[in-house]
């Protein structure tokens, strides 16, 4: 029960801060901010190696982007407008090296997210992860679309 009311307080936690970014603001150009967080410490997940993928015509993933939390447990920067085109993309997380650094041995190696994008026009992402060594929660918060 403490799990579902924490999960439910980190959602609207994400709500609050996620609405779209003004078009003449810095965050305007980076339309994909990630926020991910641990579960067991009960703080922001810091330097989870990120990697953003865009599928290609052939079915195969391009790697766009490769990255580390901040200590926030944040990514503002992954792509930028020109590039996050319509698409499905895929966000990898390296989760066993996180929970390998701090003595755990965690059950999955990874965790995807795999989701459309801009497909009815451009829009701001905000993805939020929960962790735990044996599971992970994602959900999103998107814009409607912004020119």
């Amino acid at each position: 029960m403490a799990f579902h009311s924490v999960f439910l307080v980190f959602l609207a936690g994400l709500a609050f801060f996620s609405e779209a970014a003004p078009p003449d603001s810095a965050d305007s150009k980076h339309p994909l901010f990630i926020k991910i967080l641990d579960s067991v410490r009960g703080s922001p997940a810091q330097n989870v190696p990120v990697k953003l993928y865009k599928e290609a015509a052939d079915g195969s993933w391009q790697l766009l982007n490769s990255k580390q939390t901040n200590d926030n447990g944040e990514f503002h920067e992954l792509t930028t407008k020109e590039q996050f085109v319509a698409g499905v993309y895929k966000i990898e997380l390296d989760t066993a090296s996180y929970w390998k650094r701090l003595g755990l041995n965690p059950f999955h190696h990874h965790a995807d997210v795999v989701f459309t994008a801009n497909d009815a026009g451009y829009r701001h992402y905000s993805i939020a992860v929960l962790l735990s060594p044996f599971s992970y929660s994602t959900t999103a918060v998107v814009s409607e679309p912004v020119e």
